[in-house]
C-alpha cells in the first residue's frame, strides 16, 4: 500500500510514476478526502480540547459546592454530539481512502525501464546456449503423452479445461524436482523450509496486495471466505502480520512448496494446449524479509538463487527487467527467468523475481526495529519463483528428449528420482 503521507508530500511524482503503469489517477479525489479528514480530526481536537477546559470547570464548581451552570452542561452535551458526529464522518473518510489505496500497485523504482507492455522489457543477460534438436522434436503434449506420464484428457474429465493428471515418471520427475529445488535452497542459498496452509483469510489476501483488485482471478469458499492461494507468497507474506519484528532479527528467509490456484482469466485463449498455462500447478517460493537498506542486493541475490536452479538442472535461459507496464502489482521491481525449452522452440517464465519494497509490509502492518528503543519502521519484502514447476518439466521433457522418444533426466535430479532415464514407449 503506497503511504498517504508519500501522496501528500509529493503528489506529482506518485503521478508520473502511476503513469509509467498505465494507470489511472485517483489523487485528486484521495487528497480531497484526506483533507477532508484531517480537517474533522482537527475540529474533534478542537471540540474535545473545549469540553476538557469546561469538565475541569464544572468539577471545580461542584468541588465548591456549586453547581454548574444548565446552559454549560447543555452545550457541553452538543458538543459531545458534534464530537461523535466527527468522529463517524472521520472514520467514513478513513474507509475511502484505505479503499482507493487498496486499488493502487507499487511504485516502480527510479531504474525500472519505462514502458506499457513486454515489448520494452530488457534482455539483461542471457547463460547457455539455446538448445536445437538434431532430430525431429516434439512439443511437450505430444512427447508426454506418448510416454504415458501426462494426461490430458483425463484431467479434463475430472476438472475441466487446463487440468491434467501425471502418472508414473512423470509423477516422480516433478515430486523429485521440488524436493531438490527445496533442499537446494534450504542447505545451499540459506532459506528456512516451510509448510503453509493453501486456504487462507480475506485480509491474508489484502495484506500480499491479491485483494480486492485482483478477487476474478481468485478460487473463493464463500461460506468460510476462505480463498484459495495463487502462490506461497500469500501466506508467507501474511507470517508476521501485525507484528514487531526485534533487532537484529532480519533479514529472514523463506522457501516452500505449495500448489497454486489461479483462474487465468486474463489469458483466456493464450498457451491452451499443454501445461503452459493451468489453473492448477507446484511451485516452490522464495521469500525474504529484510531492512529497506539492503533490499535491492537482497534482489540481486534472490536472482542468482533463481538462476542456480537454472544452472545446474542445464537449461539455457535469458534474464529480463520487467518495464515499468509490466511488472507486478505490489512489485516496485522485477526480473523474470525465462528458460528455452527446444520442442516448442521459445522461451517460458520460469521465475519472476520481485522486490515490493514497504508496500505489502505497510498492507500487513509487519515492521521491525533496526536497534533497541528504535522506532518501528516497515520492513521490506522480497519474493521469487524458485522455479515454477510446469515450464520446468516442459523445458526438461523437450531439451533432453532422445531420437527414440525416451527423456533424458539432468544429473542433478536423479538422485532424487532413481532412474537416469524415462523409457520410450513400448521399451
Amino acid at each position: 500500500m503506497l503511504s498517504i503521507e508519500q501522496i501528500r508530500r509529493d503528489p506529482e511524482s506518485v503521478r508520473q510514476a502511476l503513469a509509467s503503469r498505465g494507470e489511472d489517477d485517483p489523487l485528486e479525489e484521495l487528497l480531497e478526502l484526506d483533507a477532508r479528514r484531517r480537517q474533522a480530526i482537527s475540529q474533534g481536537d478542537e471540540l474535545r480540547a473545549r469540553r476538557n477546559q469546561a469538565s475541569r470547570e464544572i468539577g471545580r464548581l461542584r468541588s465548591q459546592g456549586n453547581e454548574a451552570p444548565e446552559d454549560v452542561v447543555q452545550e457541553m452535551r452538543q458538543v459531545g454530539q458534534e464530537i461523535e458526529i466527527l468522529e463517524q464522518e472521520s472514520r467514513e473518510l478513513d474507509d475511502r481512502i484505505h479503499s482507493i489505496l487498496l486499488e493502487l500497485p507499487n511504485l516502480p523504482r527510479p531504474d525500472v525501464p519505462r514502458g506499457l507492455s513486454e515489448e520494452e522489457n530488457v534482455v539483461v543477460r542471457h547463460w547457455g546456449e539455446p538448445k536445437t534438436l538434431e532430430f525431429p522434436g516434439k512439443p511437450h503434449w505430444d512427447l508426454a503423452e506418448d510416454l504415458g506420464i501426462i494426461d490430458f484428457q483425463r484431467g479434463v474429465k475430472l476438472s475441466g479445461s487446463r487440468f491434467y493428471t501425471m502418472s508414473g515418471y512423470g509423477a516422480k520427475l516433478e515430486r523429485a524436482t521440488i524436493a531438490w529445488m527445496l533442499d537446494l535452497h534450504s542447505r545451499e542459498h540459506g532459506y528456512t523450509e516451510l509448510m503453509l496452509p493453501i486456504l487462507v483469510r480475506r485480509e491474508v489476501m489484502e495484506g500480499s496486495g491479491n485483494l480486492p483488485k485482483f478477487a476474478e482471478n481468485l478460487y473463493w469458499d464463500e461460506e468460510d471466505d476462505l480463498w484459495l492461494i495463487p502462490t506461497a507468497e500469500v501466506p508467507i507474506t501474511n507470517l508476521y502480520r501485525d507484528e514487531i519484528l526485534p533487532p537484529e532479527s532480519l533479514p529472514r528467509y523463506y522457501v516452500a512448496q505449495t500448489p497454486c490456484f489461479r483462474r487465468e482469466k486474463a489469458a483466456a485463449g493464450r498457451d491452451t494446449r499443454g501445461i503452459k498455462r493451468v489453473h492448477q500447478f507446484n511451485k516452490v517460493e522464495m521469500y525474504k524479509f529484510v531492512a529497506p537498506e539492503s533490499s535491492d542486493e537482497e534482489l540481486d541475490r534472490l536472482v542468482a538463487d533463481a538462476e542456480d536452479v537454472c544452472q545446474r538442472l542445464g537449461l539455457a535461459y535469458r534474464v529480463l527487467q520487467l518495464c515499468t507496464g509490466d511488472i507486478s502489482f505490489p512489485s516496485a521491481k522485477t526480473f523474470d527467468i525465462e528458460i528455452w525449452s527446444a520442442g516448442c522452440e521459445e522461451w517460458l517464465e520460469a521465475s519472476s523475481c520481485s522486490n515490493c519494497t514497504d508496500f505489502q509490509a505497510r498492507r500487513a502492518n509487519i515492521r521491525y526495529r533496526s536497534a533497541a528503543g528504535a522506532r518501528p519502521e516497515f520492513v521490506h519484502t522480497l519474493n521469487g519463483s524458485g522455479l515454477a514447476l510446469p515450464r520446468v518439466i516442459i523445458a526438461i521433457l523437450e531439451n533432453n528428449q532422445q531420437p527414440d522418444g525416451s527423456v533424458v533426466i539432468p544429473e542433478a535430479l536423479r538422485p532424487y528420482t532413481g532412474f537416469d532415464v524415462i523409457p520410450a514407449p513400448g521399451s
